[in-house]
């Protein structure tokens, strides 16, 4: 489990650093500031969970816990759900998308509540 989410981690770094790369130069001259603003959030965001997602691998390797191989998992779901819809939003402009972003911020609390209770149980 801990080489998925390090190769996970590390994919979704890259991707992340494209994002914004992406905002800075393709979108900058296309997007109104608010829109740019909302990808940028989201590119921030999967770049921080890319950040978690390593460090679950390494706590994985060194002991397996459910709650600390659940937070990956959430952090995952969280990523896609929040961070993809802002980019969608962003990019096309369809508002409801901003509806289902919380859910995504709900995972990735989750995630890092899942986290601290794998460190809390350590052994």
């Amino acid at each position: 489990m801990e080489r998925i989410f390090l190769t996970i981690g590390a994919v979704m770094g890259a991707l992340g650093v494209g994002a914004g790369a992406f905002a800075a130069h393709g979108l900058k001259a296309r997007l109104t500031p608010d829109l740019l603003a909302v990808f940028e959030t989201g590119a921030r965001y999967q770049m921080i969970h890319a950040l978690a997602l390593l460090a679950v691998g390494l706590v994985l390797a060194r002991t397996p816990h459910p709650a600390v191989t659940a937070s990956g998992w959430l952090f995952i779901i969280g990523v896609v759900i929040f961070s993809g819809s802002l980019y969608l939003l962003a990019l096309t402009g369809i508002r409801w998308l901003g509806a289902i972003t919380p859910l995504g911020g709900l995972a990735m609390i989750a995630g890092w509540l899942s986290l601290a209770w794998g460190a809390f149980s350590w052994r």
